[in-house]
């Protein structure tokens, strides 16, 4: 099922259940899908983004609800960071499972080879071969670092 659909599905059940936190967060999640839908539009692209963009809205949005939980939780506002947790595992269930470590390092030895990248000037071909491939799969500020470090000690 597409991940639009997926998320209307979900939306829907929602309300039935009325999961009222559950449903604020799928409602955000539309918000924001529509909202780069506007923008593609005005971009000259009809017909709404498709998954793989959508893929990465939900993985910015996770990003982001993580900095707040962390924020909330080093000013002593619990209650706030939980229920930036509890956002995050409604999003996290559109998101692809996330590839182990030992799958990264796989990732990164494939994607380094295909690019031939031989020194840290390569890094933004190998970061692009992995972004086209494992978005929302991959935390790409941890393994930019990875990367980085891999291209530092082969050039």
């Amino acid at each position: 099922m597409e991940l639009r659909e997926r998320i209307t599905s979900a939306t829907k059940q929602a309300m039935k259940d009325k999961a009222t936190s559950r449903l604020s967060t799928l409602r955000l999640i539309n918000a924001a899908f529509k909202d780069r839908d506007i923008a593609a539009r005005a971009e000259g692209i009809d017909g709404g983004v498709a998954d793989p963009e959508l893929l990465a809205i939900l993985a910015k949005m996770v990003k982001q609800r993580r900095e707040s939980a962390r924020t909330y939780e080093e000013g002593g506002r619990l209650d706030l960071a939980e229920a930036e947790l509890s956002e995050i595992e409604v999003i996290e269930e559109f998101l692809p499972k996330p590839l182990s470590d030992n799958e990264i390092e796989a990732a990164l030895d494939s994607a380094v080879a295909e690019v031939g990248a031989s020194s840290i000037r390569d890094m933004g071909r190998v970061m692009g071969v992995l972004k086209s491939r494992y978005q929302g799969r991959m935390d790409f500020g941890a393994v930019g670092a990875k990367v980085k470090d891999r291209l530092s000690s082969a050039g």
